[in-house]
C-alpha cells in the first residue's frame, strides 16, 4: 500500500464545535421569552446554597451567571456585598426590579461568564444556580470561577444533573434537535466527576450533594404552557420545529412529566434533581 493510500485510510479527527457560535446562539435563547417568570419560583435553590456556603456578612460575593437573582438576593439577605452578573442585559433588569422592591443593595454588571471582568482572588464567594452549568466553553468558565475567587473562599454551585427531570427534559430536547457534534452537555456540570476535573486542581475540599427542587404546577399542560412561552431553550425548540414535530415533542414532554410525576391527582408535582456543589478554593 503506497503512503498516500495509509494516509487516506487513516481516520480523522473529529470536527471542533464552534463555541463563538453556539454562545450566540445559547445568548439568543436565554434572551427570549421571559426566564424570569420561570426563574423566581427557584428562589428556594439561591436561599438554600446561601445556607451550604455558610455565608457571613460583610464578604463579597459574585453571582455568575445570576439570570434573574436568585442567589444575588438571597446573599444580600444576608448583608453580603453583592455583585450580579449576567450577559443578558434583560435578566439583569428583572433581579434589578427584585432588589429594588426588597431594598436590597446589590451591584449589577453584564458580563461574560467565561471571561468575568474581575481581577483575580476578587471575591469570598462565587456562586451560580443553574446558570454557568449553560455555558459553551465549560472549562473556560470554570477557570474563570476559579480565578475570581480568593484562596481559601468557596464557590457555590447549583446544576441540575443527567438523570434528574430538567437533565431528562434536556435528552428528550436533543433527541428532536440534536445538539451539535462535540458540544458537551450542560448536565455534565450535575456530576461529580466532571465538577472534580473541572475543579480537583484548584479545591482543598468540594462537597456534592444531591438535592431536589420540586416543580409545582396546576398540570403537565400548565408547565408545559408556561415553559413554551417563557423558558427559553424550550420556546426556541419548539420555534424551530414543524407542527407534526411540535406535536411529537409536546407528546414526550408530556409523558416525562407523567413519569415523574407524584401528585396523584390532575396536578404537577414534579421533583427535580439538582447536584449543590460547594468548592473551598486552595
Amino acid at each position: 500500500m503506497s503512503i498516500s493510500a495509509t494516509a487516506v485510510a487513516q481516520p480523522q479527527a473529529p470536527a471542533q464545535p464552534d463555541l463563538a457560535a453556539l454562545k450566540t446562539r445559547q445568548q439568543a435563547t436565554w434572551s427570549s421569552g421571559d426566564y424570569a417568570v420561570v426563574g423566581t419560583t427557584l428562589q428556594i435553590v439561591g436561599e438554600q446554597l446561601c445556607e451550604s456556603l455558610d455565608l457571613r456578612a460583610g464578604q463579597k460575593v459574585l453571582d455568575v451567571a445570576a439570570g434573574n437573582g436568585n442567589a444575588s438576593l438571597a446573599a444580600a439577605r444576608r448583608w453580603c456585598e453583592v455583585v450580579a452578573t449576567d450577559y443578558v442585559p434583560a435578566l439583569l433588569g428583572r433581579a434589578r426590579e427584585r432588589a429594588a422592591a426588597e431594598r436590597l443593595k446589590i451591584e449589577f454588571q453584564e458580563a461574560d461568564a467565561e471571561a468575568l471582568p474581575f481581577a483575580p482572588a476578587s471575591f469570598d464567594a462565587v456562586v451560580s444556580t443553574f446558570g454557568v452549568m449553560f455555558t459553551a466553553d465549560q472549562d473556560k468558565a470554570a477557570a474563570e470561577l476559579v480565578r475570581v475567587c480568593r484562596p481559601g473562599g468557596k464557590i457555590g454551585m447549583a446544576n441540575w444533573t443527567p438523570e434528574g427531570f430538567i437533565g431528562q427534559i434536556f435528552k428528550t430536547l436533543g433527541k428532536h434537535l440534536p445538539p451539535p457534534a462535540g458540544v458537551k452537555s450542560p448536565a455534565l456540570w450535575g456530576t461529580r466527576a466532571r465538577i472534580d476535573e473541572m475543579f480537583g486542581g484548584h479545591a482543598s475540599a468540594i462537597q456534592a450533594e444531591p438535592r431536589h427542587f420540586v416543580f409545582r404546577y396546576r398540570s403537565p399542560e400548565h408547565w408545559l404552557q408556561v415553559f413554551k412561552t417563557y423558558y427559553g431553550p424550550l420556546l426556541k425548540a419548539f420555534s424551530a420545529l414543524e407542527p407534526t414535530a411540535q406535536a411529537a415533542l409536546e407528546s414526550d414532554l408530556i409523558a416525562q412529566i407523567d413519569r415523574f410525576n407524584r401528585s396523584g391527582d390532575a396536578g404537577m408535582v414534579v421533583p427535580s434533581e439538582y447536584l449543590e456543589i460547594v468548592i473551598t478554593r486552595r
